[in-house]
């Protein structure tokens, strides 16, 4: 793809911006640089799989840019203090508590699950992000942020804790652009709150430390420890600036959170932060949200050990996941993975016969497929916010095409191009990765024996001219990853 091929794919992204609730054309702020800033981990245990929706979306996102040419800072931080149990402002931090359970330091805690999002993040093949800041190291940076809210009278102090004040900022900005929430309707069930609060929707920007409280830094204040939101506020914009191109996360996070870290960044800088707002949504789980909290969950140890007497390769997962669209709800099941599976190897079948095709010049009958034009609607797809259940079914039709025809040599180079794509969309932007069939399968000798058995039965019944019955067992061959290629029968 030369320059100007993308350039003018580049000029037809279009992002559905949760800030404007509709779809808009993209432009980044700098011609030839994109910058992306994602919500990762608070790192007090391993990842579900609903987690893992948003990491998968946004490295698609990173992996086309990159595709297009664009210089991409891709951030996302690691939340490491501050994630106070149900987000009330004295509740307990969840990495202190779970330090508790676990008889661990809290920094042993979260070098424990850094470890566990990075391993499976791996497994899904996604790439590692630019930069990857944590909250624990950027302590001044927080404190400095908050201080500029103090001094615009945006925060104020109480006994040694910071909070955002609401009613001072109401008066000039927006509260609830992002969420679209009502913000009196929203609160007003509360009705008990922190006495040393001025109103019940002011949040933590800074906690004082209690005695026992082993998470701590000095501050202006005395010692405490940073609220969550200011956390996001102060890595992004270090790293991207004061306006940056894309914020992104799940939707769970869109409030309050999000939401918070918009109103910080427009009270210090007075902008939106970022220009367009992505979230993911919900993956189910028998149609309720995965979540830690309720119990409603798989980790991804339960996919590729045992789900259903049926394991699972990551990559499968992967694929299961972008099939649908990220803004759609996405309810996990069996059957789904079954399917996302089987269009695993149809696609990986494809790319087989375009390998073969290319390197024995089969002389049959001749392949008529507009390639050029197929390309296109890939790329459509993927410009229309990031369809890849579009550009799938794109692909499995130009797989079905591959598999019911035959190749002649003055095909060769559309085949190329055809190859040369099919590898772009699969591999490169959709991070699909070919694995060894001996994941799924272990190495059992007794199913090694059947396979065996099963392609002399094929060949035999191929002697025989049993074409139907020999065509059935290649395909079925091919679901678990063996292909097949026949010579001759004379």
């Amino acid at each position: 793809m030369n320059i100007e091929e993308r350039k003018n794919i580049r000029s037809h992204i279009r992002i559905y911006n949760s800030l404007t609730r509709k779809k808009e054309l993209f432009q980044p702020i700098h011609k030839e640089y994109v910058g992306i800033y994602v919500c990762g981990p608070t790192v007090y245990n391993h990842l579900h799989l609903g987690n893992c929706r948003t990491f998968i979306l946004f490295d698609l996102v990173f992996r086309y840019l990159k595709h297009l040419g664009y210089k991409v800072r891709y951030v996302r931080n690691i939340t490491d203090v501050g994630h106070l149990e149900n987000e009330k402002d004295n509740g307990e931090d969840k990495i202190l508590k779970k330090s508790r359970i676990e008889g661990l330091e809290p920094m042993e805690i979260v070098q424990k699950y850094t470890i566990s999002f990075h391993y499976i993040l791996n497994l899904f093949n996604t790439l590692p992000p630019s930069i990857e800041p944590t909250a624990t190291g950027h302590i001044i940076e927080q404190i400095d942020i908050i201080q500029k809210l103090i001094e615009k009278n945006l925060a104020y102090e109480k006994n040694g804790s910071i909070y955002f004040n609401m009613k001072k900022y109401r008066k000039s900005y927006s509260y609830g652009i992002l969420s679209h929430n009502k913000t009196d309707k929203l609160f007003s069930k509360q009705k008990k709150f922190l006495e040393e609060k001025h109103c019940f929707q002011d949040f933590s920007l800074w906690k004082r430390a209690k005695k026992n409280h082993i998470m701590n830094w000095n501050s202006p204040w005395g010692k405490g420890f940073p609220g969550w939101h200011i956390e996001c506020t102060t890595m992004s914009t270090k790293y991207l600036g004061e306006i940056f191109d894309i914020h992104g996360g799940g939707m769970d996070l869109k409030f309050p959170h999000h939401e918070c870290e918009l109103a910080q960044a427009v009270g210090v800088y007075n902008n939106k932060l970022a220009n367009y707002w992505m979230h993911t949504n919900m993956l189910t789980l028998n149609d309720k949200k995965m979540s830690k909290s309720t119990g409603n969950y798989l980790s991804l140890k339960d996919l590729i050990s045992k789900f259903r007497k049926k394991t699972f390769h990551p990559t499968i997962i992967r694929f299961f996941i972008l099939k649908s669209h990220y803004r759609s709800i996405l309810n996990f099941s069996n059957k789904g993975l079954i399917d996302a599976e089987k269009g695993y190897y149809r696609l990986m079948n494809g790319i087989q016969k375009l390998n073969f095709c290319y390197s024995h010049n089969n002389k049959n009958n001749s392949f008529i497929f507009n390639v050029p034009k197929w390309i296109k609607k890939c790329y459509e797809a993927i410009n229309d916010d990031f369809n890849t259940p579009l550009l799938i079914s794109y692909l499995f039709e130009v797989t079905h095409i591959i598999n019911s025809s035959f190749i002649n040599e003055n095909d060769m180079d559309t085949i190329h191009l055809l190859k040369k794509y099919m590898n772009y969309f699969i591999f490169d932007i959709l991070g699909i990765q070919i694995f060894e069939k001996d994941f799924l399968e272990g190495s059992s000798k007794k199913l090694k024996r059947i396979t065996e058995r099963l392609i002399k039965i094929r060949t035999e019944e191929r002697k025989k001219k049993n074409w139907f019955l020999s065509d059935q067992i290649r395909n079925e061959l091919s679901y678990i990853g063996i292909f097949l290629h026949d010579d001759k029968i004379i």
